[in-house]
C-alpha cells in the first residue's frame, strides 16, 4: 500500500504518516512535508524522485505528472487500466493526503495584494485530489486532519479502509474544492481592475461578479412553513459565534422550520440589549420586549405586552435562566426557549412533567463583543430568493446612538423619554412593516405589525394594549418609517403617546412635526429608516 502525502497544514501530519509506516505503508511526499517526515526518521520518497521529473516554476509544478495521476486514476478492477500503467511503470497510490494551501486565510488577510491572492491558489493539489475522489473505490482521500484517526482505526482494525468511508472521504473531498474554487470565485469576481491600478491591495466590490454560496446542511426537517412542504437547516461554513446556528438542544421535541425561523428573530432582537432581557416572538414578530433587573422581571414585563399571542411563543433572555424564572415560565405554553444558560434547578423544572419535556430548550453562547458590535454574531450579508435569482444587501446592523437624534419639535423629550424612544426603537427594528411600536418604562406596550398601512398597524397596536389592560398614557412610540401624513401621529397621540421617534424624510415633514407641536408631544428623527420585509 502506498500513501501520498502532501499538506500545507501540516497539524496532526506527522503522528499520521509515523502511524502509517508502522502499518507497513509506504511514504510519497513533496517538498516541505518530505522534509518533515524525513526529518523525523521516517523513509519517505520525494515525489520528485518518484516522477524523475524535478518541481520547477518556483513550486507551481510538482506533482502534475503522470506518474502521480496515473497511480490516482487507474482502476484496479480494469485489466486495461492496469495494463497501462505496468507498461509505463507507473504504481499505484492508494491514500492521498492532501490539504490546500491557505487561499481564504491569506485573503481575509488586511491588506492582501493581488499577487498573494494569485500565489495561493492551489493547482496541483485539487487535481490530485480531484482524481483521487473520482476513484473512490481504489483510492482513499484525506483532505482534512479529522478524517485521520476515522482511517487508522480501519485500517488497523480491517487492514483497509471501507467503501463506506472511502465514499465519504470522497464526498467531502468534492465539497473541499467547491468551497476552494468557490472562495476564489467570490474573491477575483470581485475585484475592480482598473480602479485596482496602482493600489497596494485591490479595490473589491461588497457584492462579487458571481455569488457561490456554501452552507453544510445540519439536519432535514420534518417539513417546511407547512406539512406539504420539505425543508433542511443548513449553516454557513464558518457560522459566526452566538449566531442561532451553533446553538446546543438541551431537550424537547425536534426544531421545526417556522420554530428556526421565530427562534432566530428572537434571538437576534434579544442580542441587541446590554441590560437584561426578554423578547417573546410569534410568527416573526416580538409581540412582548422587555429589559429588567434579571431575567425573571424581564419576562414578566414581556409577558405584560400581549398574553394571548404570547400562548405558544418563541421565548429568548441574553442573561440565564435560574429556577424563578424558570417557575414563571413553566406556568405557559411555549414552543422554544433560548438563553446563555440554565441553573440546574431551572432544567429541572423544565424535565418535571411529561408535557414540559417537549419544550425545545436551547443554550447559545453570547458572542463576546457585547450588543453594540453589530460585527459579533450577526449576518453581514442578507439573502432573499426570488424568481430564478437572489436579492443579497448588507443586513441592516445599524446602531443608533443618542448623539445621531435630531429633535425636530419645540418640546424637548425629557431623559426618561429619551430613553424609552431608544428602547422602542431598537424593538422596532425587529418588527416586520409597517411598524408602531409603543414602550414605556424599558417594556413594550402595543405593537403593530406587517400591516399595508401604518394607520392600522398604528390601531392594532392600541387594540393589543387595551386587550392586555395596559395604558398607553405617557408612553413612547417608534415607527420604522416616516409618517406620511399627520393622521398616523395624531392615532399615536390620541392612544396616549407623548414623545416620538421616527426616521423623517418625507416631504410632508413640517406638516408632521407642526402636529407634534399642535399637540404637544416632543419627536425626534433618527436619519434612516428600518423596513423590514
Amino acid at each position: 500500500m502506498q500513501a501520498l502525502l502532501s499538506v500545507s497544514d501540516k497539524t496532526g501530519i506527522l503522528d499520521f504518516a509515523k502511524a502509517l509506516h508502522d502499518l507497513g505503508v509506504k511514504l510519497l511526499s513533496t517538498g516541505g512535508t518530505a522534509k518533515l517526515l524525513a526529518d523525523a526518521g521516517l523513509p519517505v520518497t520525494e515525489v520528485a524522485e518518484h516522477t524523475g521529473f524535478p518541481e520547477m516554476l518556483d513550486g507551481r509544478v510538482k506533482t502534475l505528472h503522470p506518474k502521480i495521476h496515473g497511480g490516482l486514476l487507474a482502476r484496479r478492477d480494469l485489466p486495461a487500466h492496469v495494463a497501462a500503467i505496468e507498461q509505463h511503470g507507473i504504481d499505484t497510490i492508494d491514500l492521498l493526503v492532501v490539504n490546500l494551501y491557505p487561499f481564504e486565510a491569506t485573503v481575509a488577510q488586511p491588506g492582501c495584494t493581488l499577487e498573494d491572492a494569485i500565489e495561493n491558489i492551489d493547482i496541483g493539489g485539487p487535481a490530485m485530489v480531484r482524481s483521487a475522489a473520482k476513484n473512490w473505490k481504489d483510492v482513499a482521500v484525506l483532505t482534512d486532519a479529522s478524517q485521520y484517526a476515522v482511517a487508522l482505526d480501519e485500517l488497523k482494525a480491517h487492514g483497509k479502509i471501507s467503501d463506506k468511508t472511502k465514499f465519504g472521504f470522497s464526498v467531502a473531498a468534492f465539497n473541499r474544492i467547491a468551497d476552494y474554487d468557490g472562495a476564489i470565485s467570490d474573491f477575483l469576481s470581485a475585484v475592480d481592475f482598473e480602479a485596482s491600478q496602482g493600489q497596494p491591495a485591490p479595490v473589491r466590490s461588497l457584492f462579487p461578479g458571481q455569488s457561490n454560496g456554501r452552507f453544510v446542511k445540519l439536519q432535514d426537517l420534518r417539513y417546511g412553513e407547512n406539512a406539504h412542504q420539505q425543508a433542511a437547516l443548513y449553516r454557513d461554513l464558518h457560522p459566526a459565534p452566538g449566531s442561532l446556528v451553533t446553538a446546543k438542544q438541551l431537550q424537547g421535541k425536534e426544531l421545526s422550520y417556522n420554530n428556526i425561523a421565530d427562534a432566530d428573530a428572537a434571538w437576534e432582537c434579544v442580542k441587541s440589549f446590554d441590560a437584561p432581557a426578554c423578547v417573546i416572538v410569534k410568527h416573526a414578530n416580538p409581540c412582548g420586549v422587555a429589559v429588567g433587573k434579571d431575567a425573571l422581571e424581564a419576562y414578566g414585563k414581556a409577558f405584560k405586552t400581549d398574553p394571548t399571542s404570547a400562548f405558544g411563543g418563541i421565548i429568548a433572555f441574553n442573561r440565564p435562566v435560574d429556577l424563578a424564572a424558570a417557575q414563571e415560565i413553566n406556568k405557559q405554553f411555549v414552543e422554544v426557549l433560548m438563553a446563555p444558560g440554565y441553573s440546574p434547578e431551572a432544567l429541572a423544572v423544565f424535565q418535571a412533567t411529561k408535557a414540559k419535556q417537549n419544550v425545545r430548550i436551547l443554550q447559545i453562547d453570547l458572542p463576546q463583543g457585547g450588543a453594540s458590535d453589530w460585527d459579533n454574531g450577526r449576518n453581514m450579508m442578507d439573502v432573499k430568493r426570488v424568481g430564478s435569482g437572489l436579492l443579497i444587501q448588507t443586513a441592516d446592523n445599524h446602531v443608533l446612538t443618542r448623539d445621531q437624534l435630531k429633535v425636530v419639535t419645540k418640546k424637548q423629550p425629557t431623559p426618561q423619554q429619551l430613553d424609552d424612544l431608544m428602547f422602542a426603537w431598537k424593538v422596532a427594528q425587529y418588527v416586520k412593516s409597517n411598524a408602531i411600536v409603543f414602550c414605556a418604562n424599558g417594556m413594550t406596550m402595543g405593537v403593530g405589525a406587517g400591516q399595508m398601512s401604518r394607520l392600522d398597524s398604528a390601531r392594532i397596536a392600541s387594540i393589543k394594549a387595551e386587550h392586555a389592560g395596559l395604558s398607553l398614557q405617557g408612553t413612547a412610540v417608534a415607527s420604522d418609517a416616516f409618517f406620511p401624513f399627520r393622521d398616523g401621529l395624531d392615532v399615536v397621540i390620541d392612544h396616549g403617546a407623548t414623545s416620538v421617534i421616527q426616521p423623517g424624510g418625507s416631504m410632508r415633514d413640517q406638516e408632521v412635526i407642526d402636529a407634534a407641536d399642535e399637540r404637544g408631544v416632543a419627536m425626534v428623527f433618527t436619519g434612516i429608516r428600518h423596513f423590514r420585509h
